[in-house]
């Protein structure tokens, strides 16, 4: 009998263990398997990606980068909070994704065979190629095969570091790779060979081109892999957050918020001037004393000015566009000299600002038959990006196609972009024919964007 007792007591504790093992896998199962619904009921999209140029990095205390306000957009458009888990390598944002940690990879992440069998990828990007980093100079490599012997830096287990390995093989060895932690980036990576520290480097050609508008010296002409399609990871498992991406990017409105966030980070990223620019702790830039000094003789809130100058130069009183552009406020020399600006005081700050508020006064001029301040606002700073004759185009086809030539946003906006159409730059009322005016549209939404976010500042 006792021997029974004893058969009976195990077999309840194999019973009990069982049981909590079952719980415990079935919870696994339950997380891993996490889709549409159990982010609406959890109120709260849980996303993976790196610090980056493009991906994510805290400006002044501000979460920024293209992968982070799409998805941040993405959770607006599910009605969910968003909460970001930053990771130290690609290895580590999958195995989150996998183990049900995250719902979302939002990084650009290369298609490959074995993810593919596991993951979806959604909101594709561009296609890319890898390219080695080096310096420009007599002694830049030109070949694959003139690596043989050459230091080459990477982050440990990540597709920079695999396909140098694989290519050390398809050169018959030679390459000496040297990994580094996983706390160094790759955009360091690249400033390392910038700044002379390390002679080469891996990373995507298009992310070198961008710290090349920084870093004239860098070269990104040797690639090293064919063309790869790329995109954020979400699991297989949750076909209804996939519907609901889908959904989210046919949308009008996502398509102009990526196009806007690829100019914003690609062209001129923020994160230069981290690096760049020494912004006091607290302020939104080292010239927010001459902002608040001379905003109010043109009755804007100096946050406004602000957001122009950022959009102008990054607060870099140095800077020369392409276009010859010059200083903080991005005047063209001949526009400078109008207002009184010389060539040897165009880089002073002061003096630039001082000469743009004066441009400004004869912008508001120029549209003061929008009697409405925060409309005739948004007039101004397009015609600070493109001139103001083409917005008075653009005013004049919205009023002969039954537009309100007052209103910028749906209204006198939509026929600068159709100025590029010979239908109306050819019109009549057109006196200064054909016009793009992507970039001008875009700016004038970047401006106002940068603006409320200031305003949201303590």
């Amino acid at each position: 009998m006792k021997n029974l007792y004893l058969i009976i007591f195990n077999l309840f504790l194999i019973f009990i263990f069982v049981s909590c093992k079952k719980n415990e896998i079935d919870k696994r199962v339950q997380i891993s398997n996490r889709d549409l619904e159990q982010i609406i009921l959890s109120d709260t999209l849980k996303v993976t990606t790196m610090y980056g140029s493009t991906s994510y990095f805290l400006f002044r205390d501000e979460d920024m980068g293209f992968d982070y306000e799409m998805v941040e957009n993405l959770a607006d458009f599910l009605k969910v909070k968003l909460k970001v888990e930053l990771a130290n390598s690609e290895p580590q944002m999958i195995q989150l994704l996998k183990d049900g940690k995250v719902d979302i990879v939002a990084y650009n992440i290369p298609e490959t065979k074995e993810l593919k069998k596991d993951f979806q990828y959604v909101f594709q990007q561009p296609r890319n190629s890898m390219a080695i980093v080096q310096r420009m100079g007599r002694n830049a490599l030109s070949s694959v095969v003139e690596l043989k012997d050459k230091k080459v830096y990477v982050k440990n287990n990540s597709v920079f570091h695999q396909r140098l390995k694989d290519l050390n093989n398809e050169i018959g060895g030679g390459i000496q790779i040297i990994t580094v932690p996983d706390s160094v980036t790759n955009d360091e990576l690249i400033e390392m060979v910038a700044n002379s520290k390390i002679d080469f480097t891996v990373a995507y050609r298009d992310k070198a081109l961008l710290h090349q508008s920084y870093f004239r010296r860098l070269d990104c002409r040797l690639t090293i892999g064919f063309e790869q399609n790329n995109g954020w990871l979400i699991r297989k498992t949750s076909k209804n957050l996939l519907t609901a991406i889908k959904e989210w990017e046919s949308l009008q409105k996502t398509q102009d918020k990526k196009n806007r966030l690829l100019t914003k980070y690609w062209d001129k990223s923020p994160y230069f001037v981290i690096h760049k620019i020494k912004i006091p702790k607290g302020a939104i830039s080292p010239y927010d004393d001459l902002f608040k000094k001379y905003a109010p003789t043109i009755g804007w809130d100096w946050r406004l000015l602000a957001a122009l100058a950022f959009h102008e130069s990054r607060f870099d009183s140095a800077a020369i566009s392409r276009v010859g552009a010059l200083g903080l406020m991005q005047l063209m020399p001949q526009t400078a000299a109008q207002f009184g600006l010389d060539k040897r005081d165009i880089f002073n700050p002061e003096k630039n600002i001082e000469a743009s508020i004066q441009y400004i006064k004869s912008l508001n001029m120029v549209f003061s038959q929008v009697a409405d301040k925060n409309e005739r606002i948004k007039f101004i700073i397009a015609s600070y990006n493109s001139g103001p004759s083409h917005i008075l185009d653009a005013m004049a086809l919205a009023q002969k196609y039954g537009k309100n030539p007052y209103i910028w946003f749906d209204n006198v906006e939509v026929y600068l972009l159709e100025k590029r159409n010979p239908e109306y730059y050819n019109d009549p009322v057109v006196k200064n024919g054909y016009y793009r005016g992507t970039e001008t549209v875009r700016y004038v939404e970047n401006v106002l964007d940068t603006y409320e976010k200031y305003l949201k500042r303590k």
